[in-house]
């Protein structure tokens, strides 16, 4: 897993940026991120951040061929 921005993870998943920071919002989400100390306003999110999105949304983090 990577580093990735809000933009790139929201792209992989395929919904907008927006979408992607309610998803942020969600109590479970919350709590799994909150040891991570992430600010709202930060555009990179950490490795194990983006593992945590990624396996709780069935997201995948991969770059596809059409990308």
């Amino acid at each position: 897993m990577r580093a990735m921005s809000k933009s790139e993870l929201a792209k992989a998943a395929g919904v907008s940026t927006e979408t992607l920071r309610r998803w942020l919002k969600d109590d479970f989400i919350a709590k799994q991120l909150a040891p991570l100390k992430l600010k709202k306003q930060q555009k990179k999110l950490p490795p194990r951040a983006v593992q945590i999105i990624t396996e709780h949304y069935v997201i995948s983090s991969e770059p596809t061929i059409n990308d």
